[in-house]
């Protein structure tokens, strides 16, 4: 149960495995919707997360300080990526890392057209070009997104319309 729900969370909030790993109850901000870090690869920081995220936290026995307490003894979760393993060998993801569950959350903001500023936001980087780096896209969105500003610009000079305040274009 444990396991599969620091996976789960780890996909679902875009958050660094520690991140997830170490947060403790006093963190989570269900009202707002936030984890409510007090220190992070990059600092002090206020994770928004949605509500298949939120759902998962209110489903966590309370038991702990921590959300995701040590099996055995004090402290946080340390076996998460044996556990990985077992899931990757199963689902065949040969090398897929923790962290590429962080690739894929900014990977699936960017193909659903969300800004890379606004991804940045969320995962916590202070520069656009680390997103950059974060939110790959497949070939598929990107193919889409070339049809459709091209059938755009194709229909305008076609039509030999345009709006007020649009560049003029020339007609082909």
């Amino acid at each position: 149960m444990l396991h599969s729900a620091a996976i789960r969370l780890l996909l679902l909030s875009g958050c660094r495995k520690t991140e997830i790993l170490s947060l403790k109850w006093d963190y989570v901000d269900f009202e707002r919707g936030y984890l409510r870090l007090p220190d992070s690869k990059t600092g002090q920081k206020a994770v928004p997360i949605g509500a298949p995220a939120l759902q998962i936290l209110h489903e966590m026995p309370k038991t702990s300080e921590w959300v995701f307490p040590a099996l055995n003894g004090n402290g946080y979760l340390l076996s998460l990526p044996k556990a990985w393993e077992r899931v990757r060998e199963h689902a065949g993801l040969k090398n897929v890392r923790l962290h590429d569950l962080r690739h894929s959350f900014a990977s699936f903001g960017a193909a659903a057209g969300d800004s890379l500023l606004v991804i940045g936001k969320i995962l916590g980087h202070k520069d656009s070009k680390t997103t950059s780096r974060y939110a790959h896209l497949s070939d598929d969105p990107v193919k889409s997104a070339a049809d459709r500003i091209s059938g755009t610009i194709a229909a305008a000079m076609k039509s030999g319309t345009q709006k007020a305040g649009e560049p003029v274009t020339p007609t082909v």
